[in-house]
């Protein structure tokens, strides 16, 4: 077997993997994908790429043959820069975070984001969990972070994924609970009524 020579390119969503196999033939080509592995085969050559540098969307990442290079492209679990192609690093899906662009234009200044994660143990039994209850908006910042808190802690995976990726993609504007409706395209940014979203400089 020899490994075929191979290049990549990335946006914040997908990360396109160009392998150099000319005149490859479709039907003979093979590619499988797992969250953190690619594994290309193709008659005497064979491609394998692990550990991605962060998990991918196995259903939605696809690839074309063409005469000169096969284009596979990985559909990023979450959305952000991975600056390199493979990484030992934790599972992005469970410590989301913001990886520097090998872009060299200037980049807009990444949001805070809310720690989903971070729930502490005295939000069950707490007097916040019983004025939440009654009223969620009693209590003002504190109580509503530890409703969203435990609403990202009791989800699904599927869930959280739409929470991170909703939220991440529309600057903090949106927050979805419904994988199926967000995985389909990115999400878009809604600030409150009378206001108007700008990028930092």
């Amino acid at each position: 077997m020899t490994t075929p020579r191979h290049e990549f390119y990335e946006t914040d969503e997908k990360l396109t993997v160009s392998v150099f196999d000319r005149n490859a033939d479709p039907e003979k080509v093979s590619i499988k994908f797992e969250p953190r592995r690619l594994t290309y085969q193709h008659e005497d050559k064979l491609l394998v790429l692990e550990p991605l540098k962060g998990q991918i969307d196995t259903e939605a990442s696809n690839f074309t043959v063409g005469k000169v290079k096969v284009e596979i492209r990985l559909v990023k679990a979450v959305v952000g820069r991975w600056g390199i192609l493979l990484g030992d690093t934790p599972d992005l899906l469970a410590t989301p975070s913001q990886f520097p662009s090998t872009s060299s234009e200037p980049q807009a200044r990444p949001k805070p984001k809310k720690n989903w994660d971070g729930i502490t143990n005295n939000i069950l039994g707490s007097d916040k969990e019983k004025s939440l209850e009654e009223d969620p908006n009693v209590g003002g910042d504190s109580t509503l972070n530890s409703f969203f808190q435990k609403l990202y802690g009791d989800a699904d995976e599927e869930t959280k994924r739409a929470m991170m990726k909703s939220y991440s993609e529309s600057g903090g504007t949106t927050l979805s609970t419904n994988w199926d409706e967000v995985k389909r395209a990115p999400v878009e940014v809604k600030p409150p009524t009378g206001s108007e979203w700008k990028k930092w400089n």
